[in-house]
């Protein structure tokens, strides 16, 4: 098997990485990995007297620090660098392994009411192509997740996916520019492709060669913090 081959491969594998859990109870995943359950991420419930505005990171295994060790994901990172940079915000990390578009419109009314996010950051979608659901679903699910944030006044940051080629040209150019026409209509802050440069290497994946390792969080971030920047 070439090289080429072989990234292509990874990057399918990875992208199936995140519905890998999606049999699981739909509750968000601990940083330590699969087969526990409770919050996921940089934070959670906050103190009830916390008056720093609050950024929601509403995603899938991508975001929920699955296989890695408690506070190295990026989402983590994330708050490590705004506290280290003097922007004071609380992070709620509500990803969960698994899921989809349809799961986050499912939970987006309740962590709006709750958090009032200052900031959504929204990394999902990938998982409903890999299921084989309808774009036109997940278009609907991922506008509904953007207008309903942009509703409650916070900002948006949508962080895209792409499909490996043996998806299909047309259907691959299909699913990703849901996320760019999503974007545009809902005014919100783009990344396109969220895995772009890392997917397709070995050194950056956990031992099953599906999931990011903790070396691949960094690159993760810094995909992100362009587009998130200007809206803290």
């Amino acid at each position: 098997m070439n090289d080429r081959s072989t990234r292509r491969r990874l990057l399918v594998r990875t992208l199936a990485s995140i519905g890998v859990l999606s049999v699981l109870p739909a509750q968000a995943q601990t940083p330590g990995g699969p087969g526990n359950s409770g919050a996921s991420g940089a934070s959670r419930a906050p103190p009830v007297n916390d008056a720093r505005p609050t950024l929601v990171v509403l995603g899938d295994s991508l975001s929920a620090e699955y296989g890695l060790p408690r506070g190295s994901g990026w989402v983590a990172l994330l708050q490590q660098r705004l506290a280290t940079r003097g922007h004071n915000y609380r992070i709620v990390n509500a990803s969960i392994s698994g899921e989809t578009s349809s799961g986050g419109v499912s939970r987006i009314d309740g962590l709006l009411k709750r958090q009032q996010p200052a900031i959504v950051i929204i990394e999902l979608g990938g998982n409903d192509a890999l299921r084989g659901l309808d774009l036109a679903a997940t278009r609907a699910n991922l506008l509904k997740l953007a207008r309903r944030s942009r509703e409650s006044g916070a900002r948006v940051l949508i962080l895209g996916m792409h499909m490996p080629p043996n998806y299909g040209v047309a259907y691959g150019e299909s699913f990703a520019r849901i996320f760019v026409e999503v974007a545009r209509e809902t005014d919100s802050a783009l990344v396109p492709f969220f895995l772009e440069d890392i997917g397709e290497r070995l050194e950056y994946f956990q031992a099953d060669r599906i999931h990011p390792n903790e070396t691949a969080q960094p690159l993760m971030l810094e995909r992100a913090w362009p587009a998130l920047q200007p809206l803290l």
